[in-house]
């Protein structure tokens, strides 16, 4: 029977949640890395023992760390600079004079050929890539350099680069998405760079339709149809079905449009969740009622899915990496909160479970599907 792993990045370590196919009964390990700030971790599919995690500290900088054995040791990689014996900042950028600032990884995006080649992001806004396992990392300077650089402004987190899609059919083909930039991407492996946000509209920035600017929260895709791609943006839901060129709201009948993560069934490309919050000055579920909306339709018609999940007094937020999917016969659907939950489902959305309760708050959330 599979398994299933769930990687649990929070403000002050990393949790390891595992459960074997029927996802009942769960074995929570951790922390890993405690009292530091795990922003994302993620595993390859080409080797279901390679993890990488994200670890900053306002104190020490930000770290690379590795596992080969599912998350039981690790050990730092990278050059890194040490201060009184412990490890600081990767040594990514050349050091030339530029307006840009190294603080953090957000995102990791693993090969899904190869574990020894992974994308990262970065903030302020830059992109890189490591082919030997996180020893050396390389930047993909074209995004950074783009002649619309100077336009880009940081979210309300700071300028990051948080999502990175690789097109399973097109090994030339990435997508980016940077808060608050918008969506790009290449088509020869990096080198160049094109924005695709037609369609957008945000009513903040001087021109509202601006070819950048605009606040992405996530974009996801199925890897069936690797040319129909969701986003969550600061205000409304959009979709694309031609590689990003152009974008529609998809909004349709949810109780706002105001959210951060959003995700696809694995086995039905027209299926997908969001978490919609009241606002972006109240980011907590509209009338203390946490609930998850799923559209088995691409968008625009919407339904709530409350069973298991707390319908009064609930302040929490999920944040734009804290939900997944496994790739079981009957999908699961993970997300974590800023209140330390961790809910899943084995049955598609239809009931929920807490996995976990009193984590610290949760940064993101990815699943391993196991032999």
């Amino acid at each position: 029977m599979s398994r299933v792993r769930v990687l649990v990045g929070t403000r002050k370590g990393a949790f390891i949640l595992t459960a074997d196919g029927k996802r009942e009964c769960w074995d929570v390990s951790g922390p890993y890395f405690a009292g530091w700030e795990i922003f994302h971790v993620k595993g390859s599919p080409a080797d279901p023992n390679r993890l990488y995690a994200s670890q900053t500290s306002g104190w020490f900088g930000q770290l690379i760390q590795r596992s080969d054995d599912g998350g039981k040791t690790w050990e730092p990689v990278g050059n890194q600079f040490t201060y009184d014996g412990v490890p600081g900042p990767h040594l990514w950028y050349d050091g030339t004079p530029h307006p840009w600032e190294f603080k953090r990884v957000w995102h990791f995006e693993p090969s899904p050929t190869d574990p020894d080649t992974v994308y990262a992001g970065a903030e302020d806004a830059a992109l890189f890539r490591t082919v030997d396992g996180g020893q050396t990392w390389q930047e993909l300077s074209g995004l950074r350099c783009h002649d619309s650089g100077p336009k880009w402004q940081p979210g309300a987190g700071g300028m990051g680069l948080h999502t990175i899609l690789l097109d399973p059919n097109d090994s030339g083909r990435i997508y980016v998405a940077i808060s608050a930039a918008g969506v790009f991407r290449s088509d020869d492996a990096g080198a160049t760079w094109r924005p695709i946000n037609r369609g957008l509209r945000s009513e903040f920035l001087p021109v509202p339709e601006a070819e950048v600017g605009h606040c992405v929260h996530r974009i996801a895709m199925h890897p069936s149809r690797p040319g129909v791609l969701f986003m969550q943006k600061h205000w409304d839901v959009m979709r694309s079905d031609n590689a990003g060129e152009s974008w529609h709201e998809v909004s349709g009948n949810l109780p706002t449009d105001f959210g951060f993560p959003i995700a696809v069934h694995a086995h039905e490309p027209e299926t997908i969740y969001v978490v919609p919050i009241t606002s972006d000055s109240q980011h907590f579920p509209p009338d203390g009622k946490l609930r998850v909306y799923r559209s088995r339709t691409g968008g625009n018609e919407w339904e709530g899915l409350t069973n298991g999940l707390p319908q009064s007094n609930c302040y929490v937020n999920v944040l734009r990496e804290a939900m997944a999917v496994d790739e079981l016969d009957s999908c699961g659907v993970y997300f974590g909160t800023t209140g330390g939950q961790v809910y899943a489902s084995a049955d598609s959305g239809n009931t929920w479970a807490p996995i976990v309760r009193d984590l610290p708050a949760v940064l993101s959330v990815e699943v391993q599907t196991l032999p």
